[in-house]
């Protein structure tokens, strides 16, 4: 099987550049919209939308603590905040402030992380997030969501200014394949089966979508038939998504950018512990930090490509046998 046409997977911008456009729109839309930034706004995006509307900006310097603090606060006043930094900065540095104050309050703040997983390369450890989605996930009340391309991240922040509760999108730094044509369909709480299989379904998001779509031409090739999904909606997770691919596939591969002990694949796991077990295998980084180097070194190194899924869609297989 090649790949449709649909599928090429042609390279488009970075999901944070979307961020950042989408984040403009909707300061169009909406006089509501007011945007924090902790001095990072020509890279995280939010430029488009400071340039726009200044009234509406708020530098909050280097303090994401303070940050989104103050976001939680515009939210109470009944204004839209859209918080934003490098995940590993606003989830790590501010994950008290949105217990406490965005969480707890349930309060209408939406966060933005940008620059989330290892594939941003040469910035190193200290800036890559590899614990954002499960952070995230930990705060009662959050929605969660990872899109992976141009088309389902603005599709993302449309859907986040108009949810009524506190919201955490992660965007990355790479630029990213384009997987959607404009016009696609999403929802909180949903899910895309972008190729149909029976054999083995992949559940991937961020820039693992694009080769969890690679992988499934690969193992077309052997004779295995390769159903994947982009779970995009972390939280609230598309149960009867997991429970079909549970019931109608021989095992399940879960693929994401984050470390995989807490990530995605635990929340998939107990979706099928729950409903129709089966056998399952993890792609992810494994219990520990990544290092420096270019964005296409470190994720190799650290096991994020297409053959790295293929490997785990043997290895799963073969355990079914």
């Amino acid at each position: 099987m090649a790949l449709s046409k649909k599928y090429e997977l042609k390279m488009g911008p970075a999901t944070r550049e979307a961020f950042g456009k989408a984040l403009a729109d909707v300061g169009r839309k909406n006089p509501d919209v007011v945007v924090c930034d902790a001095d990072l706004s020509k890279s995280t995006n939010t430029h488009f939308f400071a340039k726009e509307f200044p009234e509406r900006f708020i530098q909050c310097g280097i303090a994401e603590s303070n940050m989104v603090a103050v976001g939680s606060g515009l939210a109470a006043g009944g204004k839209i905040p859209f918080v934003s930094s490098f995940s590993a900065f606003v989830i790590n540095k501010g994950f008290e402030q949105l217990r406490v104050t965005a969480a707890y309050p349930n309060v209408n703040l939406k966060v933005v992380g940008t620059h989330s997983g290892i594939s941003i390369g040469e910035d190193g450890p200290s800036q890559m997030s590899i614990e954002d989605l499960s952070l995230a996930c930990n705060l009662p009340g959050f929605t969660v969501l990872a899109p992976c391309d141009e088309v389902s991240m603005t599709a993302a922040i449309h859907m986040t200014a108009e949810h009524v509760g506190p919201v955490f999108v992660r965007a990355g730094r790479s630029k990213a394949a384009h997987v959607y044509e404009p016009g696609a369909e999403f929802h909180i709480g949903g899910s895309t089966e972008l190729l149909a299989g029976t054999d083995v379904a992949i559940f991937a998001n961020g820039l693992l979508v694009a080769e969890a779509l690679r992988a499934a031409e690969t193992l077309d090739a052997a004779g295995i038939s390769a159903r994947v999904i982009d779970l995009y909606s972390i939280k609230p997770i598309d149960r009867a998504a997991i429970e079909r691919a549970s019931k109608e596939c021989r095992a399940i591969v879960v693929a994401e950018e984050h470390l995989k002990d807490t990530g995605i694949g635990s929340r998939v796991a107990q979706v099928t512990t729950e409903t129709t077990p089966c056998v399952m295998e993890f792609v992810g980084v494994d219990n520990t930090y990544a290092e420096s180097g270019t964005p296409e070194a470190v994720v190799e190194k650290y096991g994020l490509l297409a053959k790295d899924i293929v490997t785990a869609v043997h290895k799963v297989l073969a355990r079914k046998k």
